[in-house]
Formats: C-alpha cells, sequence, structure tokens
C-alpha cells in the first residue's frame, strides 16, 4: 500500500536533572560540591533516504521519541545525551504543524538531516552554586522539557519528467520500456494506482528520474476521482510528457484528451500548466493511428512524438529529446551528512 499522507506524534528527550552531591573522600569528611549536570535530551531529526519511497512505516508507526538525557552524578560527572530519534523519509516529503498550519520544513536533498524537535538542556549540578557566601549550595535545576508536536508529512514525489495521460494511454508500459521500473501493466483501467518512479539513463551517464503518475480524469482538479492526491505528485516535475492514446482505443478522441489534460492542468494550478512539456502519441502499431495523428496535427499546433510501445518504434528518438530537453538543472547533491537546523528552517527552504 503506498501511503503519501500521514498524522504523526514526535518528542524530543527530556534534559536530565542537575545532581546535588558532596566530594567525600580519605580523611575528607566533608568535601565541596561536586555534582554534575543532567545530559542534554536527544533531538528528533528526519534524513532524507533515496531507499525509501512512501510514509507507509509512519502509517503504523505514528509515535516517536528521543531518549531522555541521564541525571548528573557525584564527582562533577555529566550525565550521558540522550541519543537522538532519526527517521528517514523520501526526497519530497513536506513536514506541515497540526496546530498551526505552517509548513515545518521540506525535505528535498539526499542525505540532508533537518532537526524538526530540539531535546531539552540539561539540569545544572549544585557545583554551579557554589561561592564565596554560599561554601555548601544544595541548589540544582532540573532538566528543561524537549520539544514536542503533531505533524502532518505530505509526500510529493520528485522527479525530472513526469509521464500524464488518461486511463490505458500505456504509461506504465512507457517507463517499464525506458527505465527498469517494473509498475503494473495490465489492460483495463487504473492499473496504476500508486505513482512509480524510474531512471532513464543514457551511454553518457547521464540520467533522468522519469515518474509514472496514475491515469487522470475529468474533473481530476476539483478532486474527482483521486484527483488530489496524484496531481499533487507533478508539482515537483521539471516537465511533463502527455500521453496520448492517438490510436482511439475505446472509441477516445485524441484532440479531445490534449485538450482536457491541459484544462486540468490549468484549473489545479501551482504552474503546473506553465511547465514545459511533449505531447507523445502512443500506438504507433495500430490502424487508426496515422489518420488521427493528422487529424491531430491540424487541430493542436504541437510537437508530437509518435511511439509504440510494443514494438519499440520511436522509444529511442523520445529517449534523445527527453535528454537534449529536460537536461538544463544540475544533478549534484548535498554531502552526506549536511544538516539544517529546525529552528531556522525557514531560511533553509
Amino acid at each position: 500500500m503506498f501511503v503519501d499522507e500521514v498524522e504523526v506524534i514526535w518528542k524530543a528527550g527530556h534534559g536530565g536533572n542537575g545532581c546535588c552531591s558532596f566530594y567525600r573522600g580519605k580523611y575528607i569528611p566533608m568535601g565541596g560540591p561536586d555534582g554534575g549536570d543532567g545530559g542534554k535530551g536527544g533531538d528528533v531529526i528526519l534524513v532524507c533516504s533515496p531507499h525509501v519511497n512512501d510514509l507507509q512505516d509512519f502509517s503504523y508507526k505514528p509515535h516517536a521519541e528521543a531518549q531522555n538525557g541521564q541525571n548528573g552524578m557525584g564527582s562533577d560527572c555529566y550525565g550521558r545525551g540522550g541519543e537522538d530519534c532519526i527517521l528517514s523519509v523520501p526526497p519530497g516529503t513536506q513536514v506541515w504543524d497540526i496546530a498551526t498550519q505552517r509548513l515545518v520544513t521540506e525535505v528535498l536533498e539526499v542525505n540532508s538531516r533537518v532537526v524538526i524537535l530540539k531535546g531539552g538542556k540539561g539540569g545544572l549540578g549544585n557545583l554551579h552554586f557554589k561561592n564565596s557566601v554560599n561554601r555548601a549550595p544544595r541548589q540544582t535545576t532540573p532538566g528543561e522539557p524537549g520539544e514536542e508536536g503533531r505533524f502532518k508529512l505530505v509526500l510529493k514525489t520528485i522527479a525530472d519528467v513526469g509521464l500524464v495521460g488518461f486511463p490505458n494511454a500505456g504509461k506504465s508500459s512507457l517507463i517499464s520500456c525506458l527505465t527498469r521500473a517494473q509498475p503494473k501493466v495490465a489492460h483495463y483501467p487504473f492499473t496504476t494506482i500508486n505513482p512509480s518512479v524510474g531512471v532513464l539513463t543514457d551511454s553518457h551517464y547521464r540520467y533522468l528520474f522519469l515518474a509514472d503518475i496514475p491515469g487522470l480524469i475529468e474533473g481530476a482538479s476539483h478532486n474527482k476521482g483521486l484527483g488530489y492526491q496524484f496531481l499533487r505528485h507533478i508539482e515537483r516535475c521539471q516537465a511533463l510528457v502527455m500521453l496520448l492514446d492517438m490510436a482511439g482505443s475505446e472509441a477516445r478522441n485524441p484532440i479531445d484528451d490534449f485538450k482536457i489534460l491541459r484544462k486540468e492542468l490549468m484549473c489545479y494550478g501551482k504552474n503546473l500548466a506553465d511547465k514545459p512539456f511533449i505531447v507523445v502519441a502512443n500506438k504507433l502499431d495500430l490502424p487508426d493511428f496515422e489518420a488521427n495523428l493528422a487529424a491531430f496535427k491540424r487541430a493542436v499546433k504541437v510537437q508530437v512524438l509518435p511511439i509504440s510501445c510494443k514494438t519499440g518504434e520511436g522509444l529511442t528518438e523520445l529517449k534523445d529529446y527527453l535528454f537534449q530537453h529536460f537536461m538544463s538543472h544540475s544533478k549534484a547533491q548535498p554531502e552526506e551528512g549536511k544538516i539544517l537546523d529546525g529552528v531556522n528552517r525557514d531560511e533553509a527552504l
């Protein structure tokens, strides 16, 4: 089951209490204060992992908390800090604070780490309160509580190119032909019900991420069917491939299909209609393809690439086109272990 939205409750660790202790040794029955400080509570940290595909784990375990810091001890020994709670999320995960309806952070870069909740500071031992007046203080401070909160995680798939089209247009077949992704392929609508991402490579060691978005229907921009759930995965795509069944299978009209797809993208907003796109005409091997393609070119003045997922014809040209036109953005990844401080997380967005 693909999960792209879930609510969670997270809690950072409390700081340990300061210790009240006095030194005792041979011939020193009444030594001075030597109480150590409490340890810091653990943080809640998100790590962007390329090996995690969705938020399914959080639906099973919505509660998570970091370890508390240990209390201070005598002989000026500090308590050990609590272990951080490190949670792996897929690239493209948004974290929303449910109480304030505010976007807390957005995890985009692979291997980056974001501190969501900070652990409490440890309390002070009585050693800190010794002075010329009070030589044997018994005063200590408790550890501070850690931050906690309820959050909503929303996943928006990150890909260079998104494949959009009506059900049974052949999106899953296309991505399985171009990449090593293996989405379910069958002769019935809505075979794909979850986004699938594959990697397109060439002989020059270049690569593009392709996302197979589940089939759209008319009214998707108004949340008909699973419209919002599907369309939000297109938001991060750099470009779109609008795949049409140019053979007119199942009594569909390719011209109407194209207009409906453009309309749904425009109505949804988020600049989806402004993204660069290419129209790919599938099912070149079927009889009515040529006549429908000629009519489409007369009615719609856009570039069209004809292909057949069944025979493989036109796939090399499509692959070259994608690399030539949609490789403009950088593929650089951040250094492993890069940490963004959750306190100033707005500046990092």
